[in-house]
């Protein structure tokens, strides 16, 4: 019943005072004792929960920073605008970034195939590929076009 009562007036006679003078009731327990801790025990834990926050924003910085290496590759690639934004996000890496290893080996195998298609041989497989008597025989369907309009030109 005191609960109730508690509950039921405590919370209008704590907006009223404003939440001054607030205690800890006797029945109530420290945070560390309400989870079953003792006190060097949770802030040993509270510690380690700090550790791994920081490790994980670490970790995810990183990544941003490996994300943004990825697109300013492919910006230089395809001579797009810099973004300042990327710019920051790799200077502020604590690690090297650099662009995967898988990337940057699918990268080597594009640049390896371009070259090759820009080399006189590439040019010459390209040649190869086109069907010979077609070409032929459109260029003689042509050739037999401008002969018969030039026949039926009067200033010739």
């Amino acid at each position: 019943m005191s609960f109730m009562v508690k509950h039921m007036i405590g919370g209008q006679l704590k907006d009223l005072t404003g939440g001054l003078g607030e205690e800890k009731a006797e029945g109530e327990k420290s945070e560390a004792s309400a989870i079953g801790m003792t006190q060097e025990e949770f802030e040993e834990y509270q510690q380690q929960l700090a550790e791994e926050k920081v490790e994980r924003e670490a970790n995810f910085a990183q990544k941003k920073a490996e994300r943004a290496t990825v697109r300013s590759h492919f910006r230089e690639k395809y001579r797009l605008p810099k973004s300042e934004l990327d710019e920051t996000q790799i200077q502020g890496a604590s690690k090297d970034v650099e662009l995967p290893s898988e990337l940057a080996k699918m990268i080597a195998e594009d640049n390896q195939e371009e070259e090759h298609k820009e080399s006189f041989l590439g040019q010459l497989k390209s040649l190869q590929d086109v069907d010979m008597d077609q070409l032929k025989d459109k260029a003689q369907a042509t050739f037999v076009d401008l002969k018969e309009t030039a026949e039926k030109c009067e200033v010739m």
